[in-house]
């Protein structure tokens, strides 16, 4: 579990300040490009698809962790528009208020059905 919480803190860090320096450079106009990238159908609009559906699994399994709750809900758009951001970490508080149990982590709410 330590070296997973590793990555976890370590794909944070890379992904922060990657985002702030792109962010710096670029400005916060994400969505018109990754939108416009998907609608040319590019290589780069499939990749942007295939994040993005990537996004949907993260954020329903989010939601479904936390039996579909408002609190679910709302950390479910979070997952959706925070990506690896915010699942870092949540994954990172979880594993650390689960105590390494990895069923707790994965299945929350969903551990008694």
């Amino acid at each position: 579990m330590a070296a997973f919480r590793f990555f976890l803190v370590v794909a944070w860090i890379t992904l922060t300040a990657y985002t702030v320096l792109v962010a710096a450079n670029h400005g916060l106009g994400l969505f018109p490009i990754f939108l416009k990238d998907i609608g040319a159908l590019t290589w780069p609009g499939q990749f942007d698809l295939d994040f993005l559906i990537m996004l949907l699994f993260s954020a329903l399994w989010v939601a479904w962790r936390n039996s579909y709750s408002a609190f679910g809900l709302g950390l479910a758009l979070l997952a959706l528009v925070g990506g690896s951001l915010f699942l870092a970490t949540y994954l990172l508080i979880l594993s650390l208020t689960a105590q390494g149990d990895l069923r707790k982590v994965l299945l929350g709410e969903q551990r008694a059905a």
